[in-house]
């Protein structure tokens, strides 16, 4: 399953770079939603997913952009700094990085978290690529240590390196079965739309920053 995921992805970065704007869409901003299976629409039809209904929410409002899915379900901030370079093509006008949910629930140093968010950040912002950066909770049963850890890495980052900051990614669905699949950890076409609801004004501060060149 993640060889496909990951075939997918691969795939997806190369119809980007032999499609780089579509016809239809030469002025929308074009983002890339960089993450693991919160990002990917895990149990979702692509159609429910956060990047499409992000984009719908945005359109809606008036903002001509398009949003790439390139979330890749299991992934580690290890694997998304592995996979960053050819995931993130030159002409994309923004990242939003979503990762760290799994460095969390396998329980991985905190600190090779922030280490790994930090290289992606470093390495996007010397391509002159801004990034949205959605911040992630550690789950209570790690222990209160862990937490204080873990915590702090997103508020820290976006601070030190100017970003807009969404806090917690999964806000308003964590813990609500209304809004979760069966598995009680991935959000529902429901709780992908709340989701989007608590995002949209962090997502178009972000707008407001994205220049096309």
């Amino acid at each position: 399953m993640r060889f496909r995921s990951l075939a997918f992805a691969a795939l997806a970065s190369l119809m980007l770079l032999a499609h780089p704007h579509p016809a239809s869409a030469e002025a929308a901003l074009r983002l890339i939603g960089l993450g693991d299976s919160l990002m990917a629409g895990y149990g979702l039809d692509g159609a429910d997913g956060f990047p499409a209904r992000l984009q719908a929410a945005l359109e809606e409002r008036g903002h001509a952009v398009e949003i790439i899915d390139a979330g890749v379900s299991g992934d580690t901030t290890s694997g998304g700094l592995a996979r960053l370079d050819w995931s993130i093509p030159d002409d994309v006008d923004g990242v939003i990085l979503e990762l760290g949910a799994n460095d969390a629930l396998r329980g991985l140093p905190p600190e090779t978290t922030r280490e790994n968010l930090r290289s992606m950040i470093e390495r996007l912002q010397a391509r002159d690529i801004p990034v949205l950066l959605a911040g992630m909770l550690a789950p209570p049963n790690m222990g209160a240590d862990y937490e204080a850890r873990f915590n702090t890495i997103y508020p820290e980052l976006a601070e030190e390196y100017g970003l807009v900051l969404y806090p917690f990614f999964l806000d308003g669905v964590t813990g609500d079965t209304a809004m979760l699949l069966p598995d009680g950890m991935h959000p529902n076409a429901q709780g992908v739309e709340k989701m989007v609801e608590n995002i949209l004004p962090y997502a178009e501060e972000f707008l407001s920053r994205v220049t096309v060149e």
